[in-house]
């Protein structure tokens, strides 16, 4: 029969085995909730970082794209400066224009009398000089004169046909020509060869070579030459001056000067 003192250590260790298995459950259960928060803590850490990486993703983009921007604005600034120093050359260049424009009229009063002057001129020294190609030198003037008359030819062009006929003029007394042509001959027309030799000897030989003759200033006509002296000289400066044969020397009738032309 259980005592008193029987009965109390049982009890006793009833209560420390009771104690003992409660003990251990609340420390399971803590040690379950320090997990748990421990893993609703790490799972907030990763949420919070992944955030910091996308703000930092996001500003990483907002600062280069600040960077392209910023040279875009650098390369148009340089862009836009290069426009403007155009822009200013241009409006230069347009005020010297409409300053060029306002001065045209001037200009075209002034240069029309004298080209007409210049024309008239040439036509007066065409007539005082060697009377070689005649319908072609005066048919160049005549040509100028229905030119300067037109509205449809600008003054530029005009000035440029008429500094052209005195180029011409220029150049003939540079060169040696032969053409055909017809004159007084012991009065007959016949049909001769003639050659100029610059503005110093105009000559001509009939076909054949029978009659020799030049131009005489002096009695404003065309006299005889002695064909012992000129006929083969004047037919070998007209073969020369065809380009058949070489160049040389020739011997032609040369004028003294008078006191008026000293």
């Amino acid at each position: 029969m259980l005592n008193k003192r029987n009965i109390t250590g049982l009890l006793s260790s009833v209560f420390i085995v009771a104690l003992a298995s409660l003990s251990t459950q609340a420390f399971a259960v803590g040690i379950n909730d320090v997990m748990k928060e421990g893993e609703r803590r790490a799972d907030a850490g990763a949420t919070a970082q992944k955030k910091v990486d996308s703000v930092a993703d996001q500003t990483e983009k907002i600062v280069n794209d600040y960077r392209s921007v910023t040279k875009v604005v650098d390369g148009l600034k340089v862009y836009n400066r290069l426009l403007q120093t155009q822009l200013d050359n241009q409006d230069s260049e347009m005020q010297s224009l409409t300053t060029s424009i306002g001065n045209v009229a001037l200009i075209e009063r002034q240069i029309v009398p004298l080209m007409t002057r210049m024309v008239d001129g040439l036509e007066a020294f065409i007539k005082l000089d060697t009377p070689f190609l005649m319908k072609e030198r005066t048919g160049r003037i005549a040509r100028l004169r229905e030119m300067m008359e037109r509205s449809d030819v600008t003054a530029a062009e005009k000035f440029r046909r008429v500094i052209e006929g005195y180029q011409i003029e220029n150049d003939y007394g540079r060169t040696i020509e032969a053409y055909k042509g017809s004159t007084d001959v012991n009065g007959r027309e016949l049909e001769v060869d003639f050659l100029r030799v610059g503005r110093v000897a105009l000559m001509y030989q009939t076909i054949g070579g029978a009659t020799t003759g030049a131009w005489d200033a002096a009695v404003g006509s065309y006299v005889e030459l002695p064909p012992a002296t000129y006929q083969k000289q004047v037919a070998e400066g007209i073969r020369v001056a065809r380009k058949q044969i070489a160049p040389d020397l020739l011997v032609v009738p040369v004028a003294a000067p008078t006191r008026a032309m000293q």
